[in-house]
């Protein structure tokens, strides 16, 4: 079971016939998606080939201060991805993101890699970096959603936040309801998910596991803390991300910041 079928180049390239094919469907439906299909195609190759040998070494030299750094380094290029894709229009996300993402990631994996994998020492690379990996790669996508429906809530519904705000309330209160739309929002698909794994679709870190020989049952024990590490990171980065950036939002004196003046535009 551990003779895993080698992939040749030629066959990479033989899998860029669905890059092609989602190409042409840009092109064919006019959505201006051909220069990110090229980029991210060129991305992909390029860092999980870099990602692949960095990891080599890291795996081999075992030294703890290399794992955070490149843990923390997963962390703020996922940030910046996150920043990107939130329309904010004039209010800065990417530190509360961040600093959220940090704390939220950074806590999720030291207790399941500690505490529940038991891992020795608790930083072992093999296990740390996939496993917090898994946390980085899902709950960015949640952390996205969460602070893009905070932004979408409060422009849309800004006559009604500076009403609440002018009657004395403060920003918590004027805008309770959209932060918990806003956080529920990064939960759902964590929980879509959970809801459908082993029926709908089989993980991929349970996939790898039996493709690579494992015990399916150790791969489903595997798969199972997964799950539910990706519903614990993603609501407390949601939380925390849209916490800080709710701040931004607002002046020191309690007033929606002229930033969002223009997202209505």
């Amino acid at each position: 079971m551990n003779n895993i079928p080698a992939i040749e180049p030629w066959q990479l390239g033989l899998a860029l016939v669905f890059v092609l094919l989602a190409a042409g469907a840009s092109l064919w439906l006019k959505l201006g998606l051909g220069r990110d299909i090229l980029v991210g195609t060129a991305r992909t190759f390029a860092q999980l080939f870099l990602m692949g040998y960095v990891l080599v070494y890291v795996f081999q030299w075992r030294i703890s201060w290399l794992t955070l750094v490149l843990f923390a380094g997963m962390i703020f290029f996922a940030a910046r991805i996150v920043a990107g894709r939130v329309k904010g229009q004039g209010v800065p996300v990417f530190w509360p993101v961040f600093s959220s993402m940090l704390l939220s990631y950074m806590v999720v994996s030291i207790l399941v890699v500690g505490l529940v994998v038991r891992a020795e020492p608790w930083w072992d690379p093999r296990f740390f970096l996939p496993l917090g990996g898994m946390v980085v790669g899902n709950s960015m996508n949640a952390m996205a959603l969460s602070l893009d429906r905070l932004f979408s809530d409060v422009r849309n519904r800004r006559d009604e936040v500076e009403m609440l705000l002018s009657l004395g309330a403060d920003r918590s209160e004027a805008t309770a309801g959209m932060f918990a739309a806003a956080v529920r929002a990064g939960m759902i698909p964590s929980l879509n998910s959970m809801m459908g794994v082993g029926v709908v679709f089989i993980p991929g870190m349970m996939t790898g596991q039996i493709l690579a020989g494992a015990d399916p049952v150790i791969a489903i024990k595997y798969q199972i803390v997964v799950m539910l590490m990706l519903v614990g990171s993603t609501t407390l980065g949601s939380v925390a991300a849209v916490t800080l950036a709710r701040r931004r939002l607002f002046t020191p004196a309690e007033q929606l910041s002229p930033a969002l003046s223009g997202d209505a535009q």
